[in-house]
Order: C-alpha cells, then structure tokens, then sequence
C-alpha cells in the first residue's frame, strides 16, 4: 500500500537530526511571539483612532449613537472607550482559542500552527487597515479582534511544547525565553507604529490604515520565518549528558508520565493552577491599564517638585506630570519583561511551587504597603514596589507552563497550557474591573484623589492570598489521572512522533535538520536580537523622563 508523504507544514517534516543545534528553536519562539506581543502595545493607536476623521479635535458622535451604532457610523469618530474593546477581544480569544484548538496543535505541530497564527494575526491587522479606510469599527473587531485574537492564541501557545521537550533540563528558562518575547512585543510595536503613523500621516490622515499594512507585511515576513524555523525532537531525545531524575527522587512535584487534555477539566490540580494563575494575573493586569492615571493623582505636583495636590494643577503642570508618568509606564514594562525570564529561570532551581509562594506572599506584603508609601509620599518606595510587582506578574506567566509539564507531564502539556490559559481570560475582565471600578466608586463617595486607590491594593493584597492557598494545595497526581501505556502509544502515533532511525531519516529526507553551522545559530539570536534591543533602547529613552 502506497504511503503519501507529508505535506510541508506537516510534523514529519520537521523532525530534528542527530547533531542538531536546540539553541535555534527560541529565536523562531521569539520572532512569533514578539509580534503577537504587539497587541499588548494597541493603545498606541486609540487617539489616533479616536479623531480618524476630525484629524486634530475628534467629531463627537450624538447621544444617539449607541455601541452598535458605533460599529458602523461613518459621521462621527469612535470613542476610546468603544475603541478598548479591541484589547479585550484580544484577551479573551487569545485564551478561548488556545483552549479550543490546543489538543489539534499538539499533533499537528508548531511549524502549522505558527503560519495558521501568522496568516490571522497578519491578516486580520490587514482587514483593520480596511476598517480604519471604510471608517468602519465592525471590520476592526472582526479583523484584529476576532481573527487575530485567534492567531494570538494559537501563536502563543505553539512553541511551548517544543521548548519543554527541548529543554527537559531547563524548562523554566526556556519557556522565560519564548513568553518574555510576548511581553516585550509591545515595547518593539509601540515606537514602530508611533513613527510609522508620523511618517504616514497628513493634514487629512491620521496614518493609521497604512500603519497597519506595514506591520501586518514585516510582521508576516518574521511570524513565518519563526514558524518555518521550528524543529522537534525525536521520541526519547535527551541532551547531551543529561539523564531524567529517577521519579519521586528529589522532587515528587516533577513526573515522568503524561495527562491527556481531555481529562484536565475534572483534575482538581488544574482548577487549583486555574486560580492560581488567575489571581497572579487579575492582580498585575488592573494595575497595567491605571498605572499612569494612579502614580499621577496619588503623587500630583510632587512629581515635579511641585507642592500640589492632582487637583490643583494647571494645564502645564499636568503635562509635565504625564509626561513622567508615562516613564513610569516604560520602566513598569521593562520589569515585566524582565520577570518572564528571571523568574522563570529561577524556579528551575526554587521549584515552581515555591516560586508561586514568593509570588503571592512577596506581592501581598508589597500591595499591602503601598497605601502607606503613597500617604509618606514615598515616589522611590512606591515605584519600587510597583516594578516588582510587575516582574512577578509577568515571571508567573512565564512559569506556568514549566509548573504545568512538571505535574501533568510533556506529551500534551500545549494543549493543556491552552486550556489554562481561559484564567487569562477571566483575569482580563476581571483585574481591570476592580480597579477601575472602586476608583469610580471611591470618587463618587467623594474621597480625595490620592487615596482612592488604598481600598483596590488591600483588595488586591487579598486576591493574592487567595492564589497563595491553591497554590500550596496543589499535590502530585494521582496515578488514575495519568495515561496508560496504550494510552500513550496512541497519542504519539497520532502526533506523528517518530522515534526509530529510519523513520527519523525519513523525516530530514522530508525537510528535517541535522547539525547546523554555529553562525547561523548567532544569526537567528541576532535576527531577534536587535529588535528587541531597539525596543529596549527606545522604552530606556521613555523611562529616562521619570528619574529626570
């Protein structure tokens, strides 16, 4: 019987060779993943937006214009607040499609994923450019909303597995890699689209449309380069000098058998991680969108060395404030992506358990202090609390996935990171919620703008507790959880693992990769490299206006 070969973006095409270079896989995470992380940065083109059509004053819509009118009124421009439904959108695909097509990624491999994720997130910033042209706010929500909502989850989650498998010895360092790169897309994108709508732009054009297009063309090129780039392993492959630790030797939270994603709905260890993860993330995320806002009403003219309260401020005065407030924002960011990997790097050595227990007991403490450096007009205090609050809040998504491999073990532990990751979702709605909203109510009961956000940290503080109980409950498996040796056999047939020689050979005949030329290794860290250093670079820049 006649066997078809596999097609390009098949598995079996990218079955690694003996020889071959791992230190190549994380660039091709990072090149996805530094793109996507774009949708952390669409802030950037709100104000735009918000004035498409006024160009300099936005043409106000009249009361009776609701939301669904909004979506396809061409009279009048678009409210920021309508606009942020967008950075919603991107949260709750993100984790809903992560979760629906995580068990089709693990077996059709990350090279497929990695294009379908390159295809939406490329082509739906291409339907948004048509959206901002036709003036129309429902093909923006389909396009990057929706659409790329959906690369943005299947981006995210395809390389997790492969690191994992490549890095049996690190797994916290080698997913910190790939997810510090999410964190870090926003700190490329934001001054890219920045200078971009500037070159575009005219008297009668925000810029915005072309701004779109461009990105979705350069973002395409490095998103398929990335997925093209994936290799896996063979079944069985260890690195050089490395033996697996005997089971229950040294760590009983580490196994060496595997879960199948359809049994983790009814595993209480997953429901304790889902907690866990979406308090870690509900806590930093409210704080992420009124970082600005909150350092500039709690502090005011004391940013300047004023002796002013928020209120009292004139015009002048308050755009010199937001201007250090904005390099408050740009040093939030870089402890965000700097957590992803130091943190995720650390718990190779603490253990996940108890990095999570630093997590939430170092974050409490630092939550429940702020109040107190606020009313001390402690600026130093205050920001250095908020900095490593960040660090954690980014070092516990990086962590998540190693936690996950270690407890429910390698085989699908994409897909279950997948399903996971609806805590994101909920935590998107529901940090923002909290903070915002006890704002709103504190000044509706009339308190003084520097203190309306005591009462959401001492919340906060407590959301953390709560991680920090399921945290500490979480146990090893139990041995019914796991999957038979039949069970596992079948899984890997239908992931399409090879693991005999011959097979393997089929697989470099088909596209796989032996031994690789160390300069292209430098090659491909540089190809990453130098982005990610401008945008370092530029986001250094922005923070430099508040230490001055």
């Amino acid at each position: 019987m006649a066997v078809s070969s596999p097609g390009f973006l098949d598995k079996e095409r990218i079955i690694a060779g003996p020889g071959f270079n791992r230190w190549l896989v994380p660039p091709a995470a990072l090149a996805i993943h530094l793109c996507i992380g774009m949708a952390y940065g669409f802030s950037v083109f709100w104000l735009p937006l918000s004035r498409a059509l006024g160009i300099k004053e936005a043409i106000q819509c009249g009361p009776e214009v609701g939301f669904w009118a909004e979506l396809f009124t061409t009279q009048c421009d678009w409210k920021i607040s309508t606009l942020g439904w967008m950075y919603t959108l991107f949260f709750v695909l993100l984790g809903s499609s992560a979760a629906i097509w995580g068990g089709w990624l693990e077996r059709a491999g990350p090279r497929k994923a990695g294009v379908v994720s390159a295809v939406c997130w490329c082509g739906g910033m291409l339907i948004s450019a048509l959206g901002v042209h036709l003036h129309q706010f429902w093909l923006m929500i389909l396009g990057s909303g929706v659409i790329g909502g959906i690369g943005l989850g299947l981006g995210y989650i395809s390389p997790v597995s492969t690191l994992i498998k490549w890095f049996p010895d690190r797994r916290g360092m080698a997913t910190g890699m790939a997810i510090m790169g999410f964190g870090g897309g926003a700190m490329i994108g934001s001054p890219l689209a920045a200078d971009l709508m500037k070159h575009f732009a005219t008297p009668f054009d925000a810029g915005v449309a072309q701004t779109f297009v461009a990105m979705a063309l350069i973002y395409f090129v490095f998103m398929m380069a990335g997925a093209l780039a994936y290799r896996v392993p063979e079944t069985g492959w260890t690195p050089a000098g490395w033996t697996p630790p005997p089971a229950q030797a040294g760590n009983a939270m580490i196994t060496q058998r595997h879960v199948h994603v359809k049994k983790v709905w009814g595993i209480p260890q997953f429901w304790l991680l889902w907690m866990v993860l979406c308090m870690n993330v509900s806590a930093g995320i409210g704080v992420i969108g009124m970082a600005s806002p909150m350092l500039q009403e709690v502090f005011g003219g004391a940013l300047i060395g004023v002796n002013q309260k928020f209120g009292e401020l004139d015009k002048v005065q308050l755009a010199a404030i937001a201007s250090v407030a904005a390099g408050f924002t740009a040093l939030l960011s870089l402890f965000n992506i700097g957590g992803r990997f130091f943190w995720a790097s650390l718990s190779d050595k603490l253990g996940r358990k108890m990095t999570y227990v630093v997590f939430f007991v170092l974050g409490g403490v630092l939550y429940f202090g702020v109040p107190g450096s606020a009313a001390a007009g402690n600026i130093v205090l205050f920001v250095a609390a908020f900095c490593i609050i960040l660090s954690m809040y980014g070092g516990g998504f990086a962590t998540v996935p190693a936690y996950l491999a270690d407890l429910f073990g390698t085989q699908m532990v994409g897909a279950i990171h997948g399903r996971l990751l609806t805590a994101w979702a909920t935590a998107g709605v529901l940090g923002p919620v909290v903070v915002n909203y006890m704002r709103e109510y504190q000044l509706g009961l009339g308190m003084a703008r520097e203190q309306v956000y005591n009462q959401t940290m001492y919340i906060l503080a407590g959301m953390l507790m709560v991680g920090l109980a399921c945290n500490l409950m979480v146990r090893p498996l139990a041995d019914k959880w796991f999957m038979t040796d039949v069970e596992l056999a079948e899984e890997k047939r239908l992931a399409h693992e090879k693991a005999s020689a011959s097979a393997l050979q089929r697989g470099q005949a088909n596209g796989g990769s032996g031994a690789v030329s160390p300069a292209l290794v430098v090659l491909a860290w540089l190809a990453v490299g130098f982005p990610l250093g401008w945008g370092i670079y530029r986001t250094l820049q922005s923070a430099a206006k508040f230490f001055n």
